[in-house]
């Protein structure tokens, strides 16, 4: 019971503790009870209670209001020397959903099963009595179950709680959650929650741009993520919310260097090769890798051709990235890795000073990780990668990028007159430091000197 020592399951027992001991009911609540029944240790623990949001204000010093009119109350708790934020919600009933997002208005209650019936899951509906717990060491006799929730769990599937159409219709992102769900805990989705996912999912464009971009980053990062989109396409999300990952299916690719079969069945073997933890650029960038092929497909008389598919799937992601509200940061790396993916084709035939330049990229392991994926989704010849790799990881930043022998004032100090034509003067100076044919200042304005005499 490891779970016991955990800061974060130690700050909710002692909120848990101080509701009751002022007459309230206190309960463990969502995923954080779904884990200790997987035998996981939670990330985090929710509490729910019948206390009322200005309640657990007025008895917790240090709170933040963070989703009162939700009844939602952040609670700061100092566990062994750090602070611990835990979520207490009041136990409450849901009122209309009109924007497909949030209850327009909700009403609290003492009933614990009230609130239980109002949230998505049955795997995430149960309630865990700490006191039990702590006295049992048994999470399941200290679990309130008014749902099925551990039935569902041993069924390995998940299951909307009531109405999967009305659950849905609540909130359309829970159609998003219950697939990642299935695909992390390597479930089935029940077949009344299946159909209602493929009935409203043309609806899911009522979620705002960043939730389901959130979503998605979850499905990409959680270890399963191939599981995930053939989970998306089945039910027809995928169609809605990536309609370019879509178009993959059926797109053709030679044989000769995609034995796998087609652009869909190669993105789903890079997806496959994710591991849970990987950053969300170079997730998204395995996914958008060859988002360019299906526009570019042409059936050649000698082979099947993509011509300038990097270059298209690079306006293609970025347009996604700017469609899914991504930070300029992310969309900028996530652009860079799909349009640099076939550079490792030449990378044995570069120039030293070509070499090095690519090695620049902005946090070249995920272009290293993204072209090892690739071609172990593909042929499974690893040569360049070996080749850049070792190339990469024998040379120290200071030779990738040297301080530059010449400058822009080395030039205008010897005469030459600022303007377009610096471009070519230094970009030749410093190709020729990178390949070791100049040593000092004054070589490189030697150099200059005779390829630019003018």
């Amino acid at each position: 019971m490891n779970f016991l020592l955990q800061p974060a399951y130690r700050a909710a027992s002692e909120i848990s503790a101080e509701l009751r001991r002022r007459g309230f009911a206190a309960y463990f609540a969502g995923g954080c009870v779904r884990d200790l029944l997987l035998d996981v240790a939670p990330k985090d623990y929710d509490v729910a209670t019948s206390a009322t949001p200005d309640v657990v204000l007025e008895m917790f010093p240090r709170t933040q209001a963070v989703g009162a009119h939700f009844g939602v109350v952040l609670v700061v708790t100092e566990v062994g020397g750090e602070d611990v934020m835990t979520e207490v919600a009041t136990f409450r009933m849901d009122g209309a959903y009109s924007d497909g997002r949030r209850p327009d208005a909700v009403s609290y209650t003492t009933d614990p099963r009230q609130d239980v019936l109002r949230r998505d899951f049955t795997i995430n509906g149960m309630l865990l009595d700490p006191v039990n717990l702590a006295a049992t060491e048994d999470v399941a006799s200290a679990t309130l179950d008014f749902v099925g929730g551990q039935t569902d769990l041993l069924r390995r599937v998940v299951h909307a709680i009531g109405n999967p159409v009305e659950r849905f219709t609540e909130d359309k992102l829970r159609m998003l959650r219950g697939v990642r769900f299935a695909a992390r805990f390597e479930f089935d989705v029940e077949a009344a929650t299946f159909a209602a996912m493929r009935e409203l999912a043309p609806r899911i464009h009522e979620v705002s741009a960043e939730r389901v971009r959130d979503e998605l980053t979850r499905m990409l990062t959680e270890g399963h993520a191939r599981r995930a989109f053939e989970l998306l396409d089945a039910t027809g999300l995928l169609a809605e919310v990536l309609p370019e990952i879509a178009r993959m299916k059926g797109v053709d690719q030679p044989p000769e260097y995609h034995p796998e079969g087609d652009v869909w069945v190669h993105t789903l073997l890079l997806l496959e090769q994710l591991p849970a933890g990987c950053s969300a650029t170079l997730a998204w960038a395995a996914l958008l890798h060859d988002v360019g092929k299906p526009p570019t497909f042409e059936r050649a008389p000698d082979r099947i051709r993509f011509n300038g598919h990097a270059e298209v799937g690079t306006r293609m992601a970025a347009e996604i990235c700017r469609r899914l509200r991504f930070s300029v940061a992310d969309t900028e790396q996530i652009e860079a890795l799909v349009a640099n993916h076939m550079r490792f084709g030449d990378v044995m035939q570069m120039r030293e000073s070509t070499l090095k330049r690519f090695f620049r990229l902005r946090d070249f392991d995920e272009h290293l990780a993204l072209h090892r994926i690739d071609c172990l989704s593909s042929h499974r010849d690893l040569r360049l990668y070996e080749f850049a790799k070792e190339q990469y990881e024998s040379l120290p930043p200071e030779v990738v990028k040297p301080r530059l022998f010449v400058t822009g004032n080395d030039l205008i100090a010897a005469g030459y007159t600022p303007g377009e034509s610096f471009q070519p003067m230094l970009a030749a100076a410093e190709d020729a430091q990178l390949e070791g044919r100049i040593h000092s200042t004054a070589e490189g304005m030697e150099l200059i000197r005779a390829l630019f005499p003018e």
